[in-house]
This record gives C-alpha cells, sequence and structure tokens, in this order.
C-alpha cells in the first residue's frame, strides 16, 4: 500500500495574476514522485559499498580490477539492493581492491562487474569502446590472480625459478585475450595473489611477463603504441583466447586505435575482416557496416545490378529504395552486399548501417554515426538525442552518404518496449534530404515499401533452384558430389527455396554429420507432423503459410538433433517461444553453471536457430523460427506447461520496482508483458504475482495507464482467487487506487480507498498498521481534491492512534505526523507545519540518521514550508544540505536526488537568481530525458519548471516552445483532462498574457476553467485558480465587468471552502481590490487592501513577501487617490524591509524602488526619482540584462522623469530605444511597445512645436 511521504513542492505550476506592479500568488506546488560516463565504487564508514556516477563531472584518481569472472560475482543490481555479501567470492573481490586502493591513498575504485550496469545496452556498449581507455587512465592497476597461490612472496624476478614463479607464469590470466589490454594499457600494474598478498609490479616482473607473453620490454614499460607495427600488436593476442571467437579480434582495437561495432555472431575470420577493412579504411569517409561482407553470397544478381544502378539517381533530393520480401528471403544481405560495394567502390563515400526496428535502435544507431563522424555534441551523455539526430542529419546530407535502414515496419518508427513511455517518430525525421544521399529500406510490408520509396521496389522472393544451390554449397562444410547436387536440389525445392531454410538445413547438416540424403529423408517425416497454418484463399496468405510451415519442418528436425545432444539447448528454445522473441536476456536461461548455459546457447547458434548477442548478454530469435515453435508447442499440447514454467522463472528474476532497477525491469517488462498476454489460467498465484510486479515496476516507471490495466486485472483476480477481504487483495485495490490518484482521478480513487479503509477497519481492526495506512491513503486523495478539512480529520485520527500503537518514533508515526504537516501547508499554516516538520527531521536525525532518504525527505519539507514563508535563505541553506547528501546517498540520477535539485532551483528563482535557477533546471531537464525518458511525468515536470524560468527572465519565446512541447506531450500520454495537462495549457495560457496575446491567452483559460469545473468541481482550488487567470486577462483587456464578477466569485468561494485568512482568499480579495482600482473605484479597493494587509500582518507577519506585496497595493491605491505621504511612507516601508531581507538586487525589492521612485516624480520631486529609477535600471541591466522587460519598465519611467525634468533630448533618445527593444522582445502590438511609441510620437511632436 502507499502513503504520501513528502510534502508537494515542485511540479508544473500554475501562475496567478499579476495584480499591481508587485503582487503575485502562486498555487502551492505538488512535488513530483528521478569522457564516457564512469560509476565508481568505494566503501562509506558504515562499509558499505557505494557507487557514484561520474557523468559530466571530473573523475577523481581510482583504482582498476583485472580478474577473470567466476559464477559468484558482484553485480550492480547486488550491490544496489544490499545482498553484495551474498557472494562471497565476488565480495572478497571488492573488499580486496578497495582495501588496496585505501593503502595507495585511492578513495575510489572501478570493477567491471559491478562498475557497468549491464542492464542498459547502451551503457554496455559505451563501456565495451571506452574499456581500454578507462585502464590507461587509472592510477593503479591491481591484477587478481584467482589461480595463484601464495604463502611466501619474494618480490624479485631475478631469483632461480621456484614455486610461486611457475605458477605465476602458467595462471590463465596470461592467456585471456581481454587481459592483454589490461596488462598494456595502465601505467601502473601489480598482481596480487588469491590471498591478497602482492607478488609484484609489471616493472619488477617484466622479464617473467616477457618470456610469458613474448611482449616486447618496451611495451611493458609503456612506450608509444604506434612504435610497435600492427602486425606485432596483433601478435600479442595469437596464443590468447576467449569465450566468445570474435573477441580474439576485438580486444585488439584498443591496442589498434581502432572503432568499430561489435557484432557477436559474425565468427573470428569474419571479426577479423572487418577489422582489416577498418585498418585499410583509414583516410576513407567514415563509415559504419557492424557485418562483414559475407563471402557464401550468391544470387540476386539482377536486384544487385538494379540497385547499384539506382543509387545517387535523384538530381533534386535523397535517393530512396526500398527491398521488400516476407522473413527469411535475404532481403538484409542483400542491402549488406551493397553496402560493401559501395563502400569498396567509392572511398569518398560513407556508408552507415542503421537498426530501424525500433525508437530506441535507430537512436543508438545515429548516435555511433554521430560518434564515428565527430558530430559536436555527441560525448556528452546528457544531450539530447534528438538534437543530436539533426545534427547527424544535417552533417550527412552535406556529403556523399549511403544509409541502410535495416527492418522498417511502416513510415514511422515504433516505440521501443524498453522506454518508459517512448513515442512513435516519423521516419522522414531521420533522413537526409540531398541529391547527394541514398538510402535503402529493408521491410516485409509491400505498402510500407511503396510509401518509403515510390517506384523504387525491389520484390525478393525464393531463391532461384541454381542460386539455392550456390548458397547451400557454399554454407556446407563437405563439399558435394555430383550425386549429392542432384539429390540437394530435391531438397531445395522442399526447403520452397528459402534462404533462412537453405541456411538452417545447412547448419543442421554440418553440425549433426547428415548427408544430404539423409536430411531430406528425416525432413519429410518432420513436415508431414507439421500442422496446417492457414485456410485462408489469400495468395499472400497462402506464400506466407507455406514459408511458415517449411521453416517449421527445418525447426522440428533440427530440434530433434538438439534435444539428443543438448537438452538444455532445446528446452532453451521452448522458454523463448513463450516471451519477446528479441533480447531475451540470458538471466532467463537456467543452467548448472554459465559454463553449461554457454555450451547450450552455442549448440543453438550452430543450428542457427538464433542470433547471439554476447555484449548485452542476450539473445535474438527469427521471427518466423519464434512463430514456428509456439505452432509446434501448441499442436504438442505443451505451449501453456511452458507459459508457466517461464511465468515462475520470470518471477524469478523480475525486480522490485525501485529506481536502481530501473534498466533491469525495462528490458524484461516485454518478455513479461508478452507471456501474461498469453497465459490462459489467470488464477494462478505466480501469474498474479507477476503481474503485480509489473504494474508496480510501470507504475514507478510513469506509465500510468498500462499500470491501470494490470492493476485492475490483478485486482478483479484477486477478489477472484482471494477473496474480497484478503490483505494481498486489499493492497492491490490501494495500488489501483494509488494510480488513479496519478491519472487525477480523484473521484474513482476515492472510491476504491474508502472500500480499502471500511474493509480493513472490519477485519483488521480500528488500530492495525494497514488500516492506518489506508486512512491516510484517504487522506491524501482528499488533500488533492483540496478538501483540507476531511483530509485534517483523517490524518489527526491516523497520528495519534501511531504514537498510541507503534510509538512516537516508529517510521509511520512520523510518516503520519508529515502529511498532517503537508495539509497544514496547503492550508497556509504555515506555523504549524513548520513545527510539526521539525519534529519529523530531528526524530528521523536521532534515530535513522542524518542520511537517510526519510530523513533527506523532512530536510526537504521543512525547506519547503521555509521557502513559502518567503525564508529563502532558511530555506537554501536546507536544501543545499538535502542536495548534496541525497547526491552521495543516492547518487546523481535518482529521482529524489533530481527533485531537491529542482526545489534550490526553485527557491533560487524565487530570490530572482535565475542564471542559477536555470542552469540546475536544465541539468534535471536533461538527466530525466535520458534516465526516465521524453515523456515520463518527472521530465515533463523538469522542462515545465525550465520554462517557467525563462518566462520569469522575459524569454518568452524558449518559455512557449517548451510549453507547448509539455502540453502536446502531457495530452497524448495523460489525456486532456488531467490535472497536469490542465496545468500545462494554464502556463502556456501565462506566456501568452505576458506577450499581450489576450485573444490567445483567453482562449486557453476558459478551456481550463471549463474542464476543471467539470472535472474537478467549482470549488477546487485549482478551479478557482483558473478562474481568477481568466479575471486576470479580462482585466487586461479593460473588460471590468467580466472581470469584477469572476473575482467576486472566487473571494466568496474561497472565504467559504479555504477560510478568510487562506492566503488563496487573501490573493483572490487582493484580485477583486485590482479591478476595482482599475475602474477607479479607490474607496472599495482601498478597504480590501486594508483588510488584506491587516490579515496578512497577523497570519503570515510582517516580512512575508506576500504581507509585503499587499502593502505595496495599498500604497498603488493611495497614489491613484493622490494621497503622496500615506503612498510614499508605505513604499519606504516596503522598499527598506526588502533590501533588508531579500537583498538589493532582488526583483521584488527593484519593484518597490521602482514604486517610491514613481511615487516622487508624481510629487514633483525629479532629482529623487531620477537616482532611484537610474539605479533601479542599471541594476535591472546587471541583473536581468538589457532586454528583459522589467529592465525596458525601469527605461520607460526614466524616459518620463527626464521629460519632467525638460531633458527633452535625452527623454526620447532614451524612450526610441526602449521603444525598439519593446518592438523586439514583445512585438510591435504588445501594450507596452504601444506605450512608448504612444510616448515617442508624442513627445517628438512637442519638440517639433517648441521649436
Amino acid at each position: 500500500m502507499h502513503c504520501l511521504t513528502r510534502l508537494p513542492s515542485l511540479s508544473c505550476r500554475i501562475y496567478a495574476i499579476l495584480l499591481s506592479p508587485s503582487f503575485a500568488s502562486l498555487l502551492p506546488q505538488a512535488r513530483p514522485q528521478a569522457a564516457t560516463a564512469m560509476r565508481l565504487l568505494h566503501f562509506d564508514e558504515l562499509e558499505r559499498p557505494i557507487l557514484t556516477d561520474f557523468r559530466s563531472k571530473s573523475i577523481p584518481p581510482y583504482a582498476i580490477l583485472s580478474h577473470r569472472w567466476s559464477d559468484s560475482e558482484v553485480l550492480i543490481e547486488d550491490v544496489s539492493n544490499g545482498i553484495y555479501k551474498k557472494k562471497e567470492d565476488g565480495y572478497r573481490k571488492l573488499r580486496f581492491c578497495a582495501g588496496q586502493a585505501a593503502k595507495d591513498g585511492l578513495q575510489y575504485s572501478w570493477i567491471d562487474t559491478c562498475c557497468i550496469d549491464r542492464w542498459d545496452n547502451n551503457e554496455r556498449s559505451r563501456a565495451i569502446n571506452s574499456m581500454f581507455q578507462w585502464y590507461r587512465n587509472a592510477a593503479r592497476c591491481y591484477v587478481f590472480l584467482s589461480d595463484v597461490s601464495l604463502t611466501a612472496v619474494t618480490e624479485t624476478a631475478t631469483a632461480p625459478c621456484s614455486d610461486w614463479e611457475a605458477a605465476f607464469c602458467a595462471s590463465a590470466w596470461f592467456n585471456r585475450g581481454w587481459t592483454l589490454q589490461e596488462l598494456i594499457a595502465p601505467v601502473s600494474v601489480e598482481f596480487f595473489s588469491r590471498e591478497g598478498q602482492r607478488i609484484g609490479d609489471k616493472a619488477s616482473l617484466e622479464q617473467l611477463i616477457h618470456s610469458t607473453t613474448g611482449i616486447r620490454l618496451e611495451a611493458l614499460r609503456g612506450s608509444p603504441l604506434d612504435q610497435f607495427s600492427t602486425s606485432e600488436r596483433m601478435r600479442w593476442a595469437e596464443n590468447r583466447t576467449t569465450t566468445e571467437e570474435e573477441d580474439i579480434v576485438y580486444c585488439l582495437l584498443g591496442l589498434l586505435g581502432i572503432s568499430m561495432p561489435i557484432t557477436y555472431g559474425e565468427g573470428q575470420e569474419s571479426a577479423r575482416r572487418r577489422l582489416q577493412a577498418e585498418i585499410s579504411a583509414n583516410g576513407s569517409a567514415p563509415s559504419i557496416i557492424p557485418f562483414s561482407r559475407n563471402e557464401s553470397f550468391v544470387g540476386r544478381e539482377l536486384q544487385l545490378a538494379e540497385l547499384e544502378a539506382k543509387l545517387f539517381s535523384n538530381e533534386q533530393t535523397t535517393t530512396r529504395l526500398a527491398i521488400v520480401g516476407p522473413g527469411g528471403t535475404g532481403k538484409s544481405q542483400l542491402a549488406l552486399e551493397v553496402a560493401h560495394r559501395a563502400r569498396l567502390n567509392n572511398k569518398d563515400c560513407s556508408v552507415f548501417w542503421m537498426d530501424a526496428t525500433d525508437t530506441d535502435s535507430l537512436y543508438q544507431s545515429y548516435a555511433s554515426v554521430a560518434q564515428k563522424s565527430n558530430i559536436p555534441g555527441c560525448e556528452d551523455e546528457q544531450a539530447d538525442i534528438k538534437q543530436v539526430v539533426k545534427r547527424c542529419v544535417a552533417a550527412i546530407s552535406a556529403r556523399q552518404c549511403l544509409l541502410i535502414l535495416d527492418n522498417a515496419e511502416g513510415t514511422t518508427v515504433r516505440p521501443s518496449g524498453l522506454s518508459s513511455s517512448s513515442e512513435a517518430a516519423p521516419l522522414a525525421d531521420f533522413l537526409p534530404h540531398s541529391k547527394l544521399c541514398s538510402v535503402i529500406f529493408t521491410t516485409t510490408e509491400s505498402n510500407t515499401a511503396e510509401a518509403l520509396a515510390p517506384r523504387n521496389v525491389t520484390a525478393l522472393h525464393e531463391l532461384t533452384p541454381d542460386t539455392a544451390l550456390r548458397m547451400l554449397q557454399n554454407r556446407l562444410t563437405t563439399p558435394l558430389s555430383d550425386a549429392e547436387q542432384q539429390e540437394a536440389m530435391h531438397l531445395l525445392e522442399e526447403l520452397s527455396y528459402l534462404p533462412l531454410a537453405v541456411v538452417q538445413a545447412a547448419a543442421c547438416m554440418n553440425t549433426s554429420g547428415m548427408t544430404v540424403q539423409q536430411y531430406q529423408a528425416e525432413l519429410a517425416e518432420h513436415k508431414a507432423a507439421v500442422p496446417e497454418y492457414s485456410d485462408d484463399s489469400c495468395e499472400a496468405e497462402v506464400r506466407e503459410s507455406g514459408l511458415r510451415k517449411t521453416v517449421a519442418a527445418t525447426l522440428s528436425l533440427s530440434i530433434s538433433q538438439i534435444r539428443q545432444s543438448n537438452a538444455i539447448a532445446a528446452d532453451y528454445l521452448f522458454l523463448a517461444a513463450c516471451v519477446d522473441r528479441n533480447d531475451i536476456s540470458l538471466d532467463l536461461l537456467e543452467a548448472a553453471s554459465r559454463q553449461a548455459r554457454e555450451d547450450a546457447i552455442k549448440v543453438l547458434d550452430r543450428y542457427a536457430l538464433i542470433t547471439r548477442r554476447p555484449a548485452v548478454s542476450a539473445l535474438d530469435v527469427h521471427r518466423l523460427v519464434h512463430y514456428a515453435l509456439r505452432k509446434s508447442m501448441e499442436a504438442e499440447g505443451r505451449l501453456q506447461e511452458w507459459i508457466q514454467r517461464t511465468v515462475s522463472q520470470l518471477l524469478r528474476v523480475f525486480p522490485n520496482d525501485d529506481h536502481s532497477n530501473r534498466s533491469k525491469w525495462r528490458r524484461l517488462l516485454p518478455h513479461a508483458r508478452y507471456v501474461l498476454s498469453h497465459t490462459q489460467r489467470d488464477d494462478d498465484k505466480e501469474r498474479l504475482d507477476l503481474a503485480r510486479k509489473c504494474a508496480m515496476a510501470l507504475y514507478s516507471d510513469g506509465q500510468y495507464n498500462r499500470a491501470e490495466k494490470l492493476q485492475v486485472e490483478v485486482m478483479q483476480t484477486s477478489k477472484r482467487v482471494l477473496g474480497d477481504e484478503h490483505p494481498d487483495t486489499l493492497t492491490s485495490i490501494a495500488n489501483l487506487a494509488s494510480t488513479y490518484m496519478k491519472q487525477g482521478r480523484w473521484s474513482k480513487a476515492e472510491k476504491l480507498e474508502v472500500e480499502v479503509m471500511k474493509t480493513s477497519k472490519r477485519v483488521l481492526g480500528d488500530e492495525h498498521p494497514h488500516t492506518l495506512t489506508s486512512t491516510a491513503n484517504l487522506a491524501s486523495t482528499y488533500r488533492n481534491q483540496g478538501r483540507w478539512g476531511e483530509a485534517e480529520k483523517l490524518e489527526v485520527e491516523a497520528m495519534k492512534t501511531k504514537k498510541r500503537v507503534l510509538g512516537d518514533e516508529h517510521p509511520s508515526t512520523l510518516i503520519s505526523i508529515a502529511n498532517l504537516a503537508s495539509t497544514y501547508w496547503n492550508q497556509g499554516r504555515w506555523g504549524e507545519a513548520e513545527k510539526l516538520n521539525v519534529e519529523v527531521m530531528q526524530t528521523r536525525k536521532r534515530v535513522l540518521g542524518d542520511e537517510h532518504p526519510d530523513t533527506l525527505t523532512s530536510i526537504a519539507n521543512l525547506a519547503s514550508t521555509y521557502r513559502n514563508q518567503g525564508r529563502w535563505v532558511e530555506a537554501e541553506k536546507l536544501q543545499v544540505q538535502d542536495m548534496e547528501t541525497t547526491k552521495r546517498v543516492l547518487g546523481d540520477e535518482h529521482p529524489d536526488t533530481l527533485l531537491s535539485i529542482a526545489n534550490l532551483a526553485s527557491t533560487y528563482r524565487n530570490q530572482g537568481r535565475w542564471g542559477k535557477a536555470e542552469k540546475l533546471e536544465v541539468e534535471v531537464m536533461k538527466t530525466s530525458k535520458r534516465v526516465l525518458g521524453d515523456e515520463h511525468p518527472h521530465t515533463l515536470t523538469s522542462t515545465a519548471n525550465l520554462a517557467s524560468t525563462y518566462r520569469d527572465q522575459g524569454r518568452w519565446v524558449e518559455a512557449e516552445k517548451l510549453e507547448v512541447e509539455v502540453m502536446q506531450t502531457r495530452k497524448r500520454v495523460l489525456g486532456d483532462e488531467h490535472p497536469h495537462t490542465l496545468t500545462s495549457i494554464a502556463n502556456l495560457a501565462s506566456t501568452y498574457r505576458n506577450q499581450g496575446r489576450w485573444g490567445e491567452a483567453e482562449k486557453l483559460e476558459v478551456e481550463v476553467m471549463q474542464t476543471r469545473k467539470r472535472v474537478l468541481g467549482d470549488e477546487h482550488p485549482h478551479t478557482l485558480l483558473s478562474i481568477a487567470n481568466l479575471a486576470s486577462t479580462y482585466r487586461n483587456q479593460g473588460r471590468w465587468v467580466e472581470a469584477e464578477k469572476l473575482n467576486v466569485e472566487v473571494m466568496k468561494t474561497s472565504k467559504r471552502v479555504l477560510g478568510d485568512e487562506h492566503p488563496d482568499t487573501l490573493t483572490s480579495i487582493a484580485n477583486l481590490a485590482s479591478t476595482y482600482w482599475r475602474q477607479g473605484r479607490w474607496d472599495e479597493a482601498e478597504k480590501l487592501n486594508v483588510e488584506v494587509m491587516k490579515t496578512s500582518k497577523r497570519v503570515l507577519g510582517d516580512e512575508h513577501p506576500h504581507t509585503l506585496t499587499s502593502i505595496a497595493n495599498l500604497a498603488s491605491t493611495y497614489w491613484r487617490q493622490g494621497r503622496w505621504d500615506e503612498a510614499e511612507k508605505l513604499n519606504v516601508e516596503v522598499m527598506q524591509t526588502r533590501t533588508r531581507v531579500l537583498g538589493n538586487e532582488h526583483p521584488s525589492t527593484l519593484t518597490s524602488t521602482a514604486n517610491l521612485a514613481s511615487t516622487y516624480r508624481n510629487q514633483g520631486r525629479w532629482d529623487e526619482a531620477e537616482k532611484l529609477e537610474v539605479e533601479v535600471m542599471q541594476t535591472r541591466k546587471r541583473v536581468l540584462g538589457d532586454e528583459h522587460p522589467s529592465t525596458l519598465t525601469s527605461m520607460h519611467n526614466l524616459a518620463y522623469t527626464l521629460w519632467s525634468k525638460s531633458r527633452h533630448i535625452e527623454a526620447i533618445a532614451l524612450i526610441e530605444i526602449c521603444f525598439q527593444l519593446r518592438r523586439k522582445v514583445l512585438g510591435e502590438q504588445h501594450p507596452d511597445a504601444q506605450l512608448s511609441l504612444k510616448a515617442l510620437n508624442g513627445w517628438r511632436g512637442d519638440a517639433r512645436e517648441e521649436q
């Protein structure tokens, strides 16, 4: 069950109306619910391992561990989840490395097992490419030799050969491929036995190392690698071995200074050919082709010639070509041959292979192209990938380039299953527009091919018999005799001349040792057993059905052979059939040992049934193979059995919804959702538990609509299987209610929470912890609806009961106190809120410690209360402490860390320190986009906050661009009526209002008001705020009657619902006073302003920002009545207090100074007015910038004072500058620009008359 634990703070902010030169109000803000970067390890004072991400930071000196992996390594998730001690061998390595680093004066260390998030494919890819540099940059490298044991070590390399020397030289570490760069790259390499005893270093043991490895002493001593020939460096790896055959080539990349894609499954020879091609291509145009040229490629000569002839044929724009055909017909192989020929025949032509399967894959492809092409900004991991793509497309368009977009399905790129809520993207956004460029798409869809490349579609069908025979011969390891070739022709006919089937048949014969005749006989038996797939008479369906049956037959035969040699491998196939066919993590494949699992996977690879992806510890299954597997299992009645086994396995691997597991659950979610959608039984406990885990992960990832669907299912099943009153059923109802609350569907949430609370009271009793939690959840929903009286009543009840039952210091008791403080906070009862927040913070510090996340939450809540009281310095101090501690304890990218940064930015913004605020908000937005995704609610909140800072600085265009982006995304992701969507519409309206675009602002504000009335009700605080905003727009248009009517409505409702002294009520009274003021109804305005001022002083204090605003508003009313002395007295009071509390340069202080100057000017005290106005203008220029609207206002005011002093030439010159800048910044039709223009024209006319 969920219970609110943090105060609302920084979310999308709705801005209330500008009431006079200095009165504004804000709705209390809801707090959102987070060279190549290195992650380094250190142990804290409690001896706990802590991982710190140094992305975009200066990397401190560190030690690095070189070792061989065992079956008991500590992984990143083990550190995050605190279970690292269970892996004894791995934990011993961590302790050894950290301890040795400490002895050498190093705080940090890097160990590949736990410093790389292996579930994040992008991170793993970057890490592989950065590994050589990481070892080179290490201050110390410790080699942990697990197969060398010492009782006593003599640190000398000149002594006679002893037992330890023999063991050292025989260590498997010297035979492994990847340890080669770990020996060469670091300056300092020290060797340790498995007991942690130091054997020696690279210098003292150089003779032994030289004799063992054959590497020249100069290389061991750190001579530059370019002093050694390429062939010599490649020979250093000749006698080494690797788990993956390709790694014997890939481990040389750093030593040779080569960057090329890692493509496991291509084989050692293919990888070596690609490496040689990269070496030979030095000086050629940059290219990325992740697969070597297929030496066995045959056939398709006509199609190949057709494609080559059409390349770069469009003289106007990019030439688009498409290759279309059913799965398994060799589309990618044909495109690959075109790519290699283009690169071979034209050294000036770049060739880039792009994976268009989904948005994430295509973005990653472009990131690789950007890096290869040295596109500026591509190395910054915080860079917006969409902007990187744009820069990349622009760079590609400027030179001759061939792009291969493989696996394009549709004219839009589908969202990735791994992203939180990534959207489909038009494929056109990823394409260059230049006659220098050509693009080849591969697709299985004819309509897609026609849409992408009209009249330039190359259709592939099955191979011709002769071509198919050549393909088979090229794939077989044993040449065919003439007689066998005749038999092969019959076999190929049975295989429908389908390239995929030919490849699988050849693989089966190679691995099993069968002859063509034997294979054909076996195939006939298996083909007879394959069920019919389709009775559809459609020609395309019949043809597709035939291809599926062919693949099913070859698959069945291969499985029968696999079962005889490796039953585990066959089981892996059956499990793969029950999950999504792409990115199947090896963690889902159970085995007695890692080696047993690897052996089984290699068997499947030899039979050409999978695509291995060792770089990300995963495998893929071809679409037709996946389909055939499921059909055969279904026909045998085994599918549901295997689905159940798969559910069990996924449940074992699937993590909880903690932020640290985000990359893991994102990769597993597509598989879990796939298996859940194909399960016939929904009453199984394991299936229910998996569905619950998935729902919680989706909820944590901000995917509320997807979470809701699963939570409804979990709730209904729980009710049916466990009963309405079972604790798990109540939890499922509470979780669904929590999702409804996140969606802003408070009525639905309330209904469920009332049900849970009543049932809990009846079944568990009034004082049971679950009952109290349900009460707190219902109170939270009341609070979100602005029903603070009801919320307070429940929270006081929960708090008192918890104190009595659990004790004053129990964590749940402290949460209930914090919740009550939050309700006080929302009612503007800041003194009471502060008292409770201080109590919670002090207790948590004493009980939990200063760095516990709950303690940090209480510090943030207290800071928020200070901020709302205008106590900026105290708030800032606590927020800096919160931010720094959160970064250290939770990491830079944790959602709570991002929240603490955003809160500090909010305080800076309230102090007018916009540069500091902007810097932090940009940081939060970029990190949120990278970690959570572009459409995550927290990301959108951070974007809205940045837009608000732009708006405060008068940067309307930048603000509007971000606000439109946020509004459109929220409409698509959350829906038109979600509270956050309405907030973003209101923010955009505010930006329009600030630009004088009253019509556009009014249209949006009416929309927001009407929707809130319908969804939230007439009396909800957000509804009242939207009415006030619309009234403000009417007032700015001079529509006084309409504005007054709305202001009166808001004031009366606020008094009734919130109370006479609530800050929002006082704001509504001030707004009505402002409307009276604009109509010249001074007595009525004065009466209301005096009421607001007196109440503010009593409730908020004399120095609260709102109190000072109310005094300024009253001064303004006196000013309009010509009561200069009274106005002056109040203006001086406000200015002096703001100067003392906020500082000389705070925007509010400058406003009060300008107001006092205006009072002097109206009294004819020109010199005093001019002095203050010059001071304000100069300060605003320095602090806000020359073109900020407030700076231009001060310039306009000073010009008027100069004119009043008859300094006409200076006044005209200044007002002309003011007009030009206002026209540039605000637009010529903006009221302020028109006001300056009117003055300019009038003064020029008067000056001419004087002449």
